[in-house]
C-alpha cells in the first residue's frame, strides 16, 4: 500500500473502537486462597458489571458471582477491597444495595447484614470471632459521611464499631493469631499519600471501640498497605525516604528493609491495592516504579538486600502472593494489562486472563519510549512517547499530528504496558505522548509534591512543554497539536486551552472547568483535596477563580469536544455543561456529548466506543482529514452549522 493520498491521522486501521470496548475488562484485585486464584473483573460488554472469577490450578477459569450480583463497592466513589476469601468460603460486596453476600459452593450467595445507606470496602476475615471486618462509609444522616472501622458478625449480620474518630481509615489487618489488628487512618485536608498514620490494637476482644496505638506515619509521611507477616512484625510501604520502601515495625521500633530509589506504592484511590507479598518467611515479592517504569523485585528479609528481576512487565497494578507464587495484573510493551501467574523461582508463567485480546500482528504496535524534558521552575518532566505505527504505511517525512494525553488524579501516573485505546491513535497516523507531569506518583514524594500550591499550572506547563519538546524535534506537526485528558486531566486540559495558544483542538473528558464548585460539588473523599493542591477555602477564593478556566472563557480560542457521565458525583455534569456553553456563545467549535447512565468513567461498551471514535471524528473535522472506518457522525455546533 502507498501512503500518496494519506494523511497522517487518516489511515487506515483494524484497531477498531467497537473491538476496544466490546471485549474491553478491567481486571483488578487478584488473591491466592488454598490454591486458587480469584479476580475481578469489570465487563464493559455488560454495562459495566463486576464479576469475581476463580480458577483451579489445572481448571479454566469460571464466574463465580452471577448476574445481577455486582462486585463493586460505593466507598469513597472509587471503591476496592470488595472481596476476600479463606479459601472454603468468600464474601463479597454488592453494588446495588450495599450488603455483603457470603457466596456458597452452589454459586447462590447468602446476605449477611442487612440492606442500608452503610458502604463498605477493605473486607478482611477475622476466623477466630467468626466476623469481617471492614471500612464503614455511613450516608444515613446530613453532612459528610462518617467512615469508621467495624466488625460484621457472620451469624447475623450484627455490626460492632472497632475505630471511629478519624476522617478516613483503610487497611485494616488481623494478624495470624488473631490477637492484634492494624489499620491506618489519616484526617482532613491530607490525601493518604499526603500523610497517614499506621496504628495497632491488641485488644481485639474488648468491647465497643478499639484504642489504636500509633507505630508509624504520621505528618509529611505516607504509609502503604501494612499486612502482618509470620514472624509477628508488621511490614508496609513507608515514603520517609523520599520513595515508598519497606519498612517492617518489630513491636518497638521500624526496620528500614529497602533503600531503593523506587516508589514501591500508589496512590491509595483505591480499597485494597497490594504492590508486595511475602513469597516464604524470609523473603517478600513487591513491584516497584524506577522513572515511571514498573518492575518486580525480591527483597531478601534478613540479609536487607534487593534484587529486582529481569522480566517483561513494564506495567505492574496489583501484586498478591502465596510461598513461591505470584499472581499480578501486569502488562508489557506487547501484552495488554492481564492477570498472570508466576513462578517466582523459576521466573515462568502463564497468562491466565487479558484485558482485550485483538488477533493483530505486532508490527501494528507503537511501543513506548521514556523520555525526560525540560519544563517550568527549571525541572524536568516525564512521558511516554508512541510514534506512528502501522503495518503496511510508510509515514511521510512530515511531523505528524500530535495528541498529548493527561492522566486523572492527578496524583496518579501514566504507565508504559500496551494499551489498545493509545495503538487506536498511533495507528492511524497520530503521534502519542502520556505525560507524567510533576505530581505523578512513580518518581518519589518530592516530585508529587511539585504540584503541591501548582495545581492548573506546573501540569498545564508540562504538557505545553512535552509538546514543544516533540515539535523541536521534528517528532509533531505543530499546527496539528491536540490534548485530551479525563477527570483532573480534563482539568489540565482546559487549562491548557484556556491559558495558552500552544494547542489546536482538545477533549476533556469529565474534566474539571470550576474548582470552587469542585469543592462544594464532590464526595468526602477530595472534599479538601484541593488546599494543598491550589489553596485553603475560603481564603484562596480569588486563586480558585483565577485557576478555573469556567471563570475565564474569555481567554479561549480553541475547539473543545466534551463527553460526560450524568451520574457523575466526582466531577458533577455541570461542569461539563457550562464549559460547553462557553463556547457556544463565544462562537467557538463545540461538541458536547453526555452518558445517561455514566458516573465518573465509562463502562458500558457502547458508550467506550462512541468516545474513541467521537474524539477522532472531532480532530479529523478540525485538521482537515477524512478518518475511514468511523461510523460516528454529529453537528459540531458553531462549524456545521
Amino acid at each position: 500500500m502507498t501512503n500518496d493520498a494519506l494523511k497522517p491521522g487518516a489511515w487506515p486501521s483494524p484497531v477498531a473502537a467497537a473491538l476496544i470496548a466490546k471485549g474491553g475488562l478491567r481486571l483488578a484485585q487478584p488473591s491466592i486462597c488454598a490454591g486458587k486464584i480469584l479476580w475481578l473483573e469489570g465487563r464493559a460488554a455488560e454495562k459495566g458489571r463486576t464479576v469475581l472469577v476463580g480458577l483451579e490450578r489445572a481448571d479454566h477459569p469460571r464466574d463465580l458471582t452471577p448476574a445481577p450480583f455486582n462486585v463493586r463497592s460505593g466507598a469513597q466513589e472509587y471503591g476496592g477491597g470488595v472481596y476476600c476469601s479463606d479459601g472454603t468460603a468468600t464474601w463479597f460486596v454488592n453494588y446495588e444495595d450495599n450488603r455483603i453476600y457470603e457466596l456458597r459452593g452452589d454459586g447462590t450467595a447468602r446476605p449477611i447484614n442487612q440492606e442500608s445507606r452503610r458502604r463498605f470496602a477493605d473486607l478482611c476475615h477475622d476466623p477466630k470471632r467468626e466476623r469481617l471486618i471492614a471500612v464503614s462509609e455511613d450516608h444515613s444522616h446530613d453532612g459528610e459521611a462518617v467512615t469508621t472501622v467495624v466488625a460484621i458478625a457472620l451469624a447475623d449480620g450484627k455490626l460492632t464499631t472497632l475505630a471511629q474518630g478519624a476522617d478516613f481509615y483503610s487497611s485494616p489487618r488481623i494478624d495470624a493469631t488473631g490477637g492484634r489488628l492494624a489499620w491506618l487512618a489519616w484526617n482532613h485536608p491530607d490525601m493518604p499519600w499526603d500523610a497517614s498514620t499506621l496504628y495497632v490494637c491488641d485488644d481485639l476482644d474488648r468491647d465497643g471501640s478499639l484504642s489504636g496505638v500509633a507505630v508509624a506515619g504520621g505528618t509529611g509521611k505516607s504509609i502503604f498497605q501494612p499486612d502482618w507477616g509470620a514472624d509477628g512484625c508488621l511490614y508496609f510501604m513507608s515514603d520517609c525516604s523520599n520513595w515508598w520502601n519497606l519498612q517492617r515495625w518489630n513491636g518497638t521500633g521500624i526496620d528500614k528493609l529497602m533503600d531503593e530509589q523506587a516508589d514501591c506504592g500508589f496512590g491509595q484511590w483505591l480499597f485494597g491495592m497490594s504492590t508486595w507479598g511475602f513469597i516464604d518467611d524470609h523473603r517478600i515479592l513487591c513491584c516497584g516504579a524506577r522513572a515511571g517504569t514498573w518492575s518486580l523485585a525480591i527483597v531478601d528479609i534478613l540479609g536487607r538486600n534487593t534484587r529486582w528481576l529481569d522480566l517483561p512487565f513494564n506495567t505492574i497494578e496489583h501484586v498478591a502472593t502465596a510461598r513461591g507464587r505470584a499472581v499480578l495484573i501486569a502488562a508489557s510493551a506487547t501484552q495488554v494489562l492481564s492477570v498472570i501467574d508466576l513462578d517466582v523461582d523459576a521466573l515462568t508463567w502463564r497468562t491466565l486472563r487479558e484485558s482485550n485480546h485483538f488477533d493483530i500482528d505486532s508490527t501494528w504496535i507503537s511501543t513506548a519510549r521514556a523520555l525526560s524534558f525540560p519544563s517550568g521552575n527549571n525541572d524536568q518532566a516525564h512521558a511516554f512517547y508512541y510514534p506512528p505505527q502501522h503495518a503496511e504505511i510508510i509515514a511521510e517525512d512530515v511531523a505528524p499530528p500530535l495528541l498529548v494525553k493527561c492522566h486523572g488524579g492527578p496524583t496518579a501516573h501514566a504507565d508504559a504496558g500496551l494499551d489498545w485505546r493509545i495503538q487506536f491513535w498511533t495507528s492511524r497516523g497520530f503521534a502519542v505522548l502520556d505525560v507524567n507531569y510533576r505530581g505523578s506518583t512513580g518518581f518519589g514524594r518530592q516530585y508529587r509534591e511539585k504540584l503541591y500550591g501548582e495545581w492548573g499550572v506546573a501540569d498545564v506547563e508540562d504538557a505545553v512543554n512535552a509538546a514543544r519538546y516533540l515539535v523541536d524535534q521534528g517528532l509533531a506537526d505543530p499546527a496539528r497539536l491536540a490534548i485530551s485528558g479525563g477527570s483532573a486531566g480534563g482539568f489540565t486540559v482546559l487549562c491548557a486551552l484556556t491559558f495558552g495558544r500552544v494547542f489546536k483542538a482538545g477533549a476533556s473528558l469529565y474534566g474539571v472547568s470550576d474548582l470552587e464548585s469542585l469543592l462544594k460539588d464532590t464526595h468526602k473523599f477530595e472534599a479538601r483535596y484541593l488546599d494543598k493542591l491550589v489553596g485553603p477555602w475560603p481564603e484562596s477564593r480569588a486563586l480558585f477563580r483565577r485557576r478555573s478556566p469556567l471563570h475565564n472563557t474569555g481567554q479561549l480560542s480553541c475547539p473543545i469536544i466534551f463527553m460526560q457521565g450524568l451520574r457523575d458525583r466526582v466531577v458533577t455534569p455541570d461542569q461539563s455543561e457550562r464549559m460547553a456553553a462557553a463556547l457556544r456563545d463565544k462562537g467557538l467549535p463545540v461538541l458536547y456529548i453526555s452518558f445517561a447512565d455514566e458516573g465518573h468513567g465509562f463502562r458500558d461498551a457502547r458508550n467506550i466506543a462512541t468516545a474513541l471514535e467521537a474524539e477522532l471524528y472531532f480532530y479529523s473535522r478540525i485538521f482537515g482529514f477524512t478518518a475511514p472506518g468511523i461510523s460516528f457522525s454529529r453537528t459540531i455546533e458553531n462549524m456545521d452549522t
